[in-house]
């Protein structure tokens, strides 16, 4: 979406939402044509949304629902809007400390299911994942995420760009894992599905099926790679990326944050 754009974005995604009394349907509203673009995108993916597509669900002309929408960028940024859940704010755990973040359990519980729960949406609405990218207008229920996720860093001593960073690290990889996902299909890849395992198996296991034929032959001139396929073999081949790269980034944090107590008390203590 280019800067020319943004205002009416804006406008759509921030102004009131008021129901028009043009076009020929007065009860059309810009949550009922989000949820006719969401409903073409989750079944078609994003590249079947166009304006005409929208208009004939909502059976409309497309230039009366130009009166709405003036363009599919708009159009899509309200998609995202209306696909993405209200951010719920953990409810405050009794007697949390500094450090504890707004919500309850702590700051690494919080981010973790915040991690989870995008993944989930990303899960639900795959197209999501190409419409969020670059720069562009997000709306209040998108901001709310950030917010949430922000206010969960909350007291744990790291700067503002430290917090955003961290956030942008975690949305990365919940993203990442769920590009994977998205590229093998329900199914995995090859016609119909075949050679990649079965329905359901996610891409760490899909690849494992797909090197194992390599492997029995050229598994000599790799062998810890062979060495790593046979461990996760052993362990039952389950898919693990998402909670190993969840669990290593919070850990991260974890080492920055009680980095950051201890030179405080230290601070502390030398002022005292």
């Amino acid at each position: 979406m280019s800067s020319e754009q943004w205002g009416a974005a804006v406008r759509l995604l921030w102004g009131p939402q008021v129901r028009s009394a043009r076009g020929p349907k007065r009860g059309l509203t810009l949550e009922g044509i989000a949820r006719a673009g969401i409903g073409i995108a989750d079944a078609e993916g994003l590249g079947a949304v166009s304006m005409q597509r929208v208009a004939g669900e909502l059976a409309v002309t497309k230039m009366a629902l130009y009166r709405y929408v003036p363009g599919k960028a708009e159009l899509v940024a309200l998609m995202v809007e209306g696909a993405m859940p209200v951010p719920v704010p953990v409810p405050v755990a009794p007697g949390a400390g500094a450090g504890s973040g707004a919500g309850g359990g702590g700051w690494r519980e919080q981010l973790e299911s915040w991690a989870r729960e995008l993944y989930e949406g990303f899960r639900r609405h795959p197209w999501m994942l190409e419409a969020t990218v670059g720069v562009r207008v997000m709306g209040p229920r998108e901001l709310g995420w950030m917010e949430r996720a922000l206010a969960a860093l909350d007291g744990c001593g790291l700067s503002g760009a430290e917090a955003m960073d961290a956030v942008v690290l975690l949305s990365g990889h919940v993203r990442g894992i769920a590009e994977q996902e998205r590229a093998a299909g329900p199914g995995g890849v090859g016609a119909e599905g075949e050679g990649a395992g079965g329905a359901g198996e996610g891409p760490d296991a899909q690849l494992a099926v797909m090197l194992g034929e390599v492997m029995r032959t050229q598994g000599a001139d790799f062998p810890a790679l062979g060495a790593a396929l046979a461990s996760a073999r052993e362990h039952g081949g389950r898919d693990q990326a998402l909670e190993f790269g969840l669990e290593r980034i919070l850990d991260g944090l974890g080492m920055l944050v009680s980095r950051r107590a201890v030179a405080r008390r230290a601070g502390g203590a030398g002022e005292s």
